[in-house]
């Protein structure tokens, strides 16, 4: 394994050594390729996803093989702007000069996606990474074998298998491509793997993007429109992939008052989505396995969270899925709220004010994303001003992720870096400083021997003071 990892990340350097992925024709021509890819397969992707998660059509279609596709056309539409170099204006210190930003490749880049959307988190960084001139290598998560198996064999069919390879397996597999150099890594996962992918790269000096995750909280008010924030809550949690998604709305807090207006209106609409007998619907999604099943129920089964369910809680081992549930009344102690949950199971923290969201949202780790759902302009400059998230929405969950325009990414514990966009172009570009200067001028003040009047100009030039530069040279000259 190690053999085979340490080969294709030799031969893939040897390819980006010729220029090759540098050139707009390239780049754009693998581009190209991935868009084939999701547009001539899109029902072998479907069944693929439907085989991996069960995964309903509407979901494949709409959130992975529609971002993919969204993120090649942007990238193709602006390419050849995102490629120029970026002017910059100089100052007094290096007159007459002009300068640019050059955003130039890495170089040979690690892509580690998820399993939770094997098709949209593999190529969504993969398209960042080509249309910044990078040759890539991705791995696919071994959690997801048919999403893997199918894009090991249609990026090996599409594209240019000197500069773009996939390599399938596992944990041997990860870590043989860990022990490798590179020139840059994109991990999506859990925390506890981000931490072993970061150690890794430190032995490299390799710059690392972490997307991780967390506790994604959803603050409600009482002040809004109860049953469209449902819906939008219902669609965060329950119709993206049953909650296991590192954007899905954790635990929801809002004040022991409302929360009973809160948990009917989430049940009407889930009766509405759902049906009454949600684990037969086939727009719910499965669970991923029988580890992720297993430990799902082990939090429903515990003393103190069962009591508490309000919603749900019905489990289908053999299908492996559960019931969307909400459980109220959840303390801040609970075995619920130690961990991200993954899955679909809501718990609800009650306040006496609204406000104290702030203080319970803060004494976890920072979220990949928080929600908040309220009219009042004052609550909502308080949570913009006093929570540190990779982003915010205020009244919708998750749907910043489709933003071209935001960048997507986390903060401590929920990761490092962004993408997304022009984002992703310049996640996988180093911007290099380039300076020119004219013979035409060359200052003596620069050059040994330094004089008072010598030192008196060239600090009144650093410090960009016009005035003192005048002076300096009267006194001197």
């Amino acid at each position: 394994m190690a053999v085979e990892a340490e080969a294709a990340a030799r031969e893939l350097r040897a390819t980006y050594a010729t220029g090759k992925t540098k050139s707009f024709e390239w780049r754009s021509s693998q581009l190209k390729a991935i868009q084939k890819i999701v547009s001539l397969h899109s029902d072998e992707i479907v069944e693929a996803l439907r085989s991996d998660l069960q995964k309903p059509e509407f979901e494949s279609v709409v959130h992975e093989i529609s971002g993919v596709s969204a993120s090649c056309k942007l990238a193709l539409k602006e390419l050849n702007r995102w490629m120029k170099p970026q002017k910059v204006k100089t100052s007094l210190i290096t007159f007459p000069s002009s300068a640019k930003i050059v955003s130039e490749p890495f170089g040979v880049v690690l892509v580690i996606s998820a399993w939770n959307f094997p098709l949209l988190l593999s190529l969504d960084p993969v398209v960042g990474a080509i249309a910044a001139g990078n040759a890539v290598v991705l791995k696919p998560s071994e959690s997801s074998p048919a999403t893997s198996s199918l894009l090991a064999k249609l990026v090996g069919k599409y594209m240019d298998a000197s500069a773009v390879r996939v390599v399938e397996g596992a944990v041997a597999e990860t870590a043989a491509l860990l022990e490798q150099k590179w020139d840059k890594i994109l991990y999506t996962g859990g925390g506890k793997v981000g931490r072993i992918v970061l150690s890794a790269a430190a032995k490299h000096l390799t710059p690392v993007i972490l997307e991780l995750g967390g506790k994604c909280p959803v603050v409600v008010d009482s002040a809004v429109n109860l049953k469209v924030a449902a819906r939008r809550i219902i669609a965060g949690k329950w119709c993206a992939n049953s909650g296991q998604t590192c954007i899905s709305p954790d635990y929801i807090i809002t004040t022991k008052d409302f929360a009973p207006q809160l948990v009917n209106a989430l049940s009407a609409q889930l009766d509405k989505f759902f049906g009454k007998e949600p684990l037969r619907s086939k727009e719910l999604s499965s669970i991923v396995n029988i580890h992720h099943f297993n430990r799902l129920v082990k939090l429903l089964d515990d003393d103190e969270v069962s009591r508490k369910i309000v919603r749900g809680g019905e489990r289908d081992q053999s299908n492996l899925k559960i019931a969307p549930t909400i459980i109220s009344g959840v303390s801040t102690d609970s075995l619920l709220m130690d961990e991200e949950i993954f899955g679909p199971i809501l718990p609800i923290i009650t306040v006496d004010q609204i406000e104290e969201c702030v203080g319970v949202i803060n004494a976890k780790e920072k979220p990949l994303a928080a929600y908040l759902f309220t009219n009042d302009k004052k609550l909502e400059d308080k949570f913009v001003r006093n929570i540190s998230a990779g982003a915010m929405i205020i009244n919708d969950t998750v749907i910043h992720f489709f933003e071209a325009g935001l960048p997507f990414g986390g903060v401590g514990g929920s990761g490092m870096g962004a993408y997304h966009g022009k984002f992703s172009f310049d996640a996988f570009s180093h911007k290099k400083a380039l300076l020119k200067r004219s013979f035409a001028v060359d200052i003596s003040a620069r050059y040994p021997p330094y004089t008072p009047g010598k030192r008196r100009f060239l600090r009144a030039v650093v410090q960009g003071n016009l005035l003192d530069i005048l002076r300096s040279l009267y006194s001197c000259w």
